[in-house]
């Protein structure tokens, strides 16, 4: 199979009327769609479950997306068992096949972009450009995937070593558990479920409770593109029952989750634990938060770090692991920076996603219920700038985008994950003690610098503890395979989604090594000669190991003497002090080189 270079898709601009239309189409397409019920998918069959689970639209918790199943231990159990029959063949597709059911699978999704947007912007309230970001993320994961799968699956590079022919390559891992969370549910679902298929994984696949519908689309994409059944199995479930269930079960391989670090950690301690006619350590890849800072510098360009703060800290209302919750800025441009950021966040408008309003609901009643309790906690810790309430004219979730100043670095605002439109300001005495207060959390995803001395951002790259740093820029948009993804500390398991390392976390390695011998049964054996063509540049330590067999020597003097090209004329010698006549002498200055080869025979072979 031949692919081009992986290029990165690039987003639409919905400035353009087109593009504009285009979306608020597809967004009357999938309301008229609104309600319908779906089943689970287990071993390419549908599962119907007594007890729903219904997906609401947070900006109008009276529309219910869809109506979809919840899975106990009975489902799970068949779930996992079907995946771990669908592994005994899947792991034998080669991996070129396996790459093309993704690349099938982003070329459906290219022609259904805009549908995908659509139902995002409904069941998790994101706006057109937040939705349609997630989108091309999503794609960009299946293009570049299938690519490192078939990277993978050629045999890697080894020292060659005289008499043996060796082999190092990559195998799946068996059955994976993947646990997507709500707010990128299309990017990271898609990336951690197509990751471990591509690998020659199969998968259980349990979404989110908030975002089932994007895990169905997903789910109905990849069998439109003719993945095998059992392959991904679709399972909407009760986390308590089903998913702590499934995280112990034996045949389980390994979990990847993305979600908080409490749950992440949970899943950590549960699948360390050995369960009876568990054969393996399971692996477990967890990106679980963070509480990330940008560091606005004395030397920096206010208006710049103004628009970077405000942009990382309420896009998509502040829902997103790599949000920007804690601005530290230095006290000399404190205050400008304090009336700029404030202009700016008010600004922004709140309203129905559907719309395309920037600012839209937080994601379901239990989170507007958090955030607003973290309010009233700031309000206690630091000085409210803006903001502050939930908007009550709009039906939904909606929380006004709120800034608190004055804060301590170790106030509740600064240190605890809040996840969403809330934003602590802290004043540092200088860039020292900026850089110290943005690593005194227990976390390490992203931060950001903003300066025009290169000389703090150079030690900004190796003093800032995070996974992703960003200079004079945001530090939010992380773009597949050009900000490899992932964070330190309590941010995770040090995994890099998008990156040229990712798939390793889903492959181990095998070596073998075959002595070279004259076997001929059984098909396609190695032969004598064609590695010893290929394995000619090690000859040279071979022969040092034939060096300590003296006794032999005596018996093939003329083979140690023969590069020299001397060694025969010595043997001739010996032979004339033998015989008598010139004839016989020139005829044994031929015979050492026969004797020579068919002694020299069997160190052959000893050198492949």
């Amino acid at each position: 199979m031949k692919l081009g270079l992986f290029e990165n898709l690039a987003p639409l601009d919905f400035t353009k009327k087109v593009n504009l239309e285009k979306q608020k189409e597809a967004i009357k397409f999938v309301r008229s769609k609104f309600g319908k019920e779906y089943p689970n998918i287990i071993d390419g069959k549908s599962s119907i479950t007594e007890k729903k689970t219904n997906s609401i639209n947070p900006a109008n918790p009276q529309e219910i997306i869809g109506i979809f199943q919840k899975a106990g231990k009975q489902e799970a159990e068949h779930a996992i068992e079907s995946a771990a029959k669908a592994f005994e063949t899947w792991k034998h597709v080669p991996a070129e096949r396996r790459a093309k059911y993704l690349l099938d699978a982003a070329k459906i999704c290219r022609k259904r972009r805009f549908e995908i947007n659509a139902w995002m912007i409904s069941e998790t309230g994101k706006n057109y450009a937040e939705a349609d970001a997630d989108t091309c993320e999503g794609i960009d994961f299946l293009e570049f995937y299938a690519r490192e799968a078939i990277r993978y699956s050629e045999e890697q590079p080894l020292t060659p070593y005289p008499g043996e022919k060796l082999s190092y390559f990559y195998i799946p891992l068996g059955v994976g558990l993947c646990i997507p969370p709500w707010n990128f549910p299309w990017a990271i679902m898609l990336g951690i479920t197509t990751a471990a298929i591509v690998a020659g994984n199969t998968v259980v696949m349990k979404p989110s409770s908030d975002s089932p519908m994007m895990a169905r689309l997903l789910s109905d994409i990849l069998h439109e593109a003719g993945l095998p059944k059992g392959v991904l199995n679709f399972l909407v479930a009760s986390g308590a029952e089903a998913g702590d269930y499934m995280v112990e079960h034996p045949k389980t391989r390994f979990i990847t989750f993305t979600g908080s670090m409490e749950v992440g950690l949970r899943i950590n301690e549960l699948a360390s634990k050995k369960s009876d006619g568990q054969i393996w350590i399971k692996r477990v890849i967890a990106e679980m938060g963070g509480k990330d800072s940008i560091i606005v510098d004395s030397e920096a360009k206010i208006d710049d770090a103004v628009k970077g703060v405000t942009t990382s800290a309420f896009g998509f209302q502040g829902q997103k692991c790599s949000a920007c919750s804690r601005a530290i800025v230095d006290k000399k441009v404190y205050n400008e920076f304090v009336a700029k950021l404030k202009i700016s966040v008010e600004a922004l408008q709140s309203g129905e996603p559907k719309e395309n309003y920037y600012s839209g609901p937080v994601i379901n009643a239990a989170a507007e219920r958090s955030i607003l309790e973290y309010i009233e906690i700031g309000k206690k810790e630091g000085k409210l700038l803006t903001g502050g309430y939930k908007i009550q004219e709009l039906p939904g979730y909606f929380i006004k985008p709120t800034v608190f100043i004055d804060l301590d670095p170790m106030a509740r605002l600064s240190q605890e994950e809040i996840f969403g439109p809330l934003l602590a300001v802290i004043k540092a005495d200088n860039y020292d003690h900026a850089l110290q207060i943005a690593n005194n959390t227990q976390y390490g995803l992203t931060g950001a610098v903003y300066s025009m001395n290169r000389a703090k951002l150079d030690r900004a790259r190796k003093e800032f503890h995070v996974g992703n740093l960003y200079l004079n820029r945001k530090c939010t948009g992380a773009i597949v395979d050009v900000h490899p993804f992932g964070g330190f500390n309590m941010s995770g398991t040090d995994s890099k989604a998008g990156s040229r390392d990712y798939l390793m976390l889903f492959l181990q390695g095998k070596s073998v090594s075959e002595l070279i011998t004259n076997i001929t049964k059984g098909g396609n054996m190695p032969t004598e000669k064609k590695p010893a063509a290929k394995k000619a540049a090690p000859k040279k330590p071979a022969a040092k190991k034939a060096a300590p067999k003296k006794p032999a020597a005596k018996k093939t003097a003329p083979k140690k003497a023969a590069p020299k090209k001397a060694a025969p004329k010595k043997v001739a010698k010996k032979a004339v002090a033998k015989k008598t006549t010139a004839k016989k002498t020139v005829a044994k200055k031929a015979a050492p080189k026969k004797a020579a080869a068919k002694k020299a025979a069997p160190k052959k072979a000893a050198k492949k």
